[in-house]
């Protein structure tokens, strides 16, 4: 019968306690209180922040707009009939941002920059917040140039400058 040594069974408990790596992964979740008109009611998310993403299940992404004291208004940036009350909803801690630049142009994305237009994934390298303080009068270069969105009625009603900041919302 093997002699049992102390100091081998040390150093094996040592090498497998070094080797030994467990990853935690604490997220904060918080549960839908109510869905409407794609805005959803959320509680629990405690330390949300303004614009921040949040996951709800399925992959569906929603934006942190409402902060209030006791619940979080999402604006859900998906299809809103697969989200029900109760359902729970993670933090991710990332504040919502797009990619700019090159790769953007003749690109079809949605709300949060993710193309839809079937001709696979963006080559972004620079990333901004989709909601950022819009430069001051001064510093922005003049709108003299006229830009075509291909409706006809936008076009005729309401012109729109090349480099203007321009809302056009369509059902």
């Amino acid at each position: 019968m093997a002699q049992i040594n102390a100091s081998e069974i040390s150093d094996i408990i040592k090498k497998r306690i070094q080797e030994f790596e467990k990853t935690v992964d604490l997220a904060e979740t918080g549960t839908v209180l109510s869905v409407g008109d794609n805005v959803a009611r959320v509680y629990g998310v405690r330390n949300c922040m303004a614009m921040e993403l949040l996951e709800f299940p399925g992959g569906i992404m929603g934006v942190a707009l409402n902060l209030e004291q006791d619940n979080v208004g999402v604006a859900v940036m998906g299809d809103v009939e697969n989200i029900k009350e109760g359902d729970p909803v993670k933090r991710t801690g990332r504040i919502a941002q797009v990619p700019v630049g090159d790769c953007m142009l003749g690109r079809v994305v949605d709300g949060l920059g993710n193309p839809i237009d079937g001709k696979g994934p963006l080559d972004a390298k620079e990333f901004r917040r989709i909601e950022m303080k819009a430069p001051g009068v001064i510093a922005r270069k003049p709108v003299h140039e006229p830009c075509y969105t291909g409706l006809k009625a936008v076009d005729a009603m309401t012109p729109v400058g090349r480099g203007q900041r321009e809302l056009i919302i369509g059902d």
